[in-house]
């Protein structure tokens, strides 16, 4: 073996690829009487408030569930600025707060203990992660805009955090089951503003009710952007040869994805039996960003973005 080629080992262990390997998770643990277990999940996408770790180096991160390390995108509810995170510790160890940070990501974000974040777990390039690990800042990236900003703090609780995966709470009384009409998946949707309605057995004795279904909600209004943000966050022109997609939705109904699709001048790639939608190809994940944004402003919370099959 060449001179120096045990230190480089070492030194790969720790700064290297192989250093994001294995990754922890652990056992269930408690704090302040609340069990929290760690998961691998994936689409991890929520809302709360972060705290100051002060023990932490580099621009890393404690968090209760997610694997360690893992890599999430960390976005200042009160100016939009975005960074990348390593997460390598458990924490924080109260049940108010989302997500601990180290003071040099608390520089980076340009926050202090207790402001509101997004937190959106994401699979960055190595070359950014190895930035990470040597205890470096991985570059800014692209700002939330304003108007998913407003939408994403009405999200808020008053403490604690709340997942972007959910549909947003609504007030009204529970509807009676006996009422509700049992609806095959399969059948086609209205399209939005559309109403329909269904038959349905409303008795034993097999008497038919009609009942009108509620109209399908379209997209999240969000507030007007100004035009030299509206310019900065149009969608890139696709590049033929581009190695990521902007992925809207998976519908089961092919009819429901055509007209998503036309409306976000997309496509739709077939997986089984569902319809996928997308957008793009784009030549870079920073121009997949920038389209991903601008559909997030516009309501389509769930889009993603994910690498061209």
């Amino acid at each position: 073996m060449p001179p120096g080629a045990h230190a480089q080992e070492a030194a790969d262990a720790l700064t290297g690829p192989a250093a994001d390997y294995p990754i922890v998770l652990g056992d269930p643990y408690v704090i302040d009487g609340q069990t929290f277990t760690p998961v691998d999940t994936m689409n991890y996408d929520r809302v709360g408030y972060i705290a100051a770790d002060e023990d932490g180096a580099g621009v890393t991160g404690a968090h209760k569930t997610l694997p360690l390390p893992s890599y999430v995108e960390v976005t200042s509810l009160d100016t939009g600025r975005t960074i990348l995170v390593r997460l390598e510790r458990r924490g924080p160890m109260t049940t108010d707060r989302l997500l601990a940070l180290s003071p040099g990501a608390l520089a980076q974000l340009g926050a202090t203990d207790g402001a509101p974040i997004r937190m959106r777990r994401v699979n960055p390039p190595e070359e950014h992660r190895a930035m990470l690990r040597q205890g470096e800042e991985a570059p800014l990236r692209m700002d939330t805009p304003a108007s998913l900003v407003e939408v994403l703090k009405r999200r808020l609780p008053d403490a604690g955090s709340a997942s972007l995966r959910d549909p947003p709470a609504v007030s009204g009384r529970e509807p009676d089951t006996a009422t509700i009409p049992a609806i095959d998946p399969s059948v086609d949707l209205p399209a939005p503003g559309e109403s329909r309605s269904v038959t349905t057995d409303a008795s034993e004795e097999n008497d038919s009710q009609e009942l009108t279904l509620v109209e399908i909600a379209k997209p999240d209004p969000v507030p007007a952007i100004d035009d030299t943000e509206q310019s900065d966050l149009a969608l890139q022109a696709p590049a033929n040869n581009g190695r990521f997609v902007v992925q809207l939705g998976a519908f089961s109904v092919r009819a429901n994805a055509e007209r998503l699709a036309e409306k976000v001048d997309g496509f739709i790639t077939p997986s089984g039996s569902l319809s996928l939608v997308r957008t793009g190809p784009f030549a870079s994940r920073e121009k997949a960003a920038q389209a991903l944004a601008k559909l997030q402003g516009e309501g389509y919370r769930d889009a993603l973005i994910q690498t061209a099959e």
